[in-house]
């Protein structure tokens, strides 16, 4: 590529890096948690670093525009909370392929589109910090629980985030890493793990997966992700139109869900690593940042089986409070978004405090019913006001 450039080539490496570093033990967790066996959130992780880090090769190059593709991390933190439901990893990669047409029919027809833009912005984010609040405590409890160790992961994060906040996570992930080698047991682990096998799950559709997983799923990653990230690419100066990209990220999602992966969306955070003036003084120029940050996920996908396999044989609450750092800041900007608006507070609370209370009813988690109670909520106080 004649427009590649150091500065390009460094901040697509360094998207990489901090994309895959700072939220993969987030994705693990969330594959688990619905019902995926080792092999298998292997499997996962690698589908979706192969399909975001293709989106973002694919897009780049075709738009000429620096368009960068992640996984959805709040996604992958609402099925953390979510629990396994009726019908195992099955049923939820069916809900995965439901969410992948619902974002594909998101972007092929504009109503849809403006009918997530017009869910209250209280209420989505409310629904999402309710699902990111039990991650979160994971590092007050890896204090509690283990204080050597989860003091060392804290410390680090929290140091490394007076110099740099981009690289506080990552340096969470290598004390934790370190500490874990040094202190646990990793002869079990087999050379043959150590490498991502593709995992074909065939699809079951449960009814409760449908509405329990896919509709709380396909809201966060519309709005927490997609939209923010047309709103980054906006912010330094490009405009693509959002439908061709909804799209192509629900096309996205729907290669990798067949092999465990939960969705892929626009990305934000590294989004604006690569489109903003340190990519390149030019705009013209920034996309091979882009190009380079896909590559990187791809690399990284083959690291899928590794990551996998150390994070099953080390303590889960030192995982859980690597999780938990990585997602403090959305968390923090969700609650700010979810009770700036005082006439829409109360509603926001009751959506937040349902969907952080880890109800299951009728086989269908918190995500949807704290977003239904505070609809409803929301309704009736508007309606009075009326």
């Amino acid at each position: 590529m004649k427009s590649l450039s150091v500065s390009a080539l460094a901040a697509g490496m360094l998207a990489a890096f901090v994309g895959f570093a700072s939220s993969f033990a987030v994705i693990i967790q969330g594959l688990t948690a619905v019902g995926a066996s080792p092999a298998q959130a292997a499997s996962g992780l690698m589908a979706l670093s192969v399909a975001m880090g293709l989106g973002g090769v694919i897009l780049s190059l075709r738009t000429r525009m620096p368009i960068s593709i992640a996984w959805s991390t709040p996604g992958a933190a609402l099925l953390a909370t979510s629990g396994a439901v009726a019908g195992g990893f099955a049923a939820s990669v069916g809900a995965f392929l439901a969410t992948g047409l619902l974002i594909v029919a998101a972007g092929l027809w504009k109503p849809l589109g403006r009918w997530v833009a017009a869910i209250p912005a209280p209420l989505a984010s409310a629904m999402l910090a309710g699902v990111l609040l039990g991650l979160c405590l994971a590092p007050a409890r890896a204090v509690a629980q283990s204080p050597g160790p989860g003091l060392a992961i804290v410390l680090a994060w929290a140091v490394v985030a007076r110099i740099n906040r981009l690289f506080a996570v990552p340096a969470a992930v290598v004390v934790a890493f370190g500490w874990i080698a040094a202190t646990t047991d990793l002869s079990s682990l087999h050379a043959a793990a150590l490498w991502p096998h593709p995992v074909l799950v065939a699809p079951v559709f449960s009814p409760a997966a449908l509405v329990g997983i896919t509709l709380p799923l396909f809201i966060v990653t519309m709005a927490s992700q997609n939209i923010p990230g047309i709103a980054v690419l906006g912010i330094n100066g490009f405009r693509p139109a959002p439908g061709p990209l909804f799209r192509d990220t629900g096309l996205l999602s729907l290669l990798a869900a067949p092999f465990g992966g939960h969705a892929v969306n626009l990305a934000a955070i590294t989004a604006a690593l690569c489109a903003g003036p340190d990519a390149h003084p030019d705009p013209r120029r920034r996309w091979p940042a882009a190009v380079v940050a896909g590559l990187g996920y791809i690399l990284f996908g083959l690291l899928a089986g590794a990551a996998t396999a150390f994070i099953g044989a080390a303590p889960p609450v030192l995982i859980e409070a690597v999780a938990g750092l990585a997602l403090l800041g959305a968390f923090g900007a969700a609650l700010l978004g979810a009770v700036s608006d005082p006439k829409d507070r109360e509603a926001a609370v009751v959506t937040f405090l349902v969907s952080a209370s880890g109800l299951n009813f009728m086989g269908i988690g918190g995500a949807f019913w704290g977003l239904l109670a505070g609809g409803g909520l929301l309704a009736l106080g508007r309606w009075r006001r009326g």
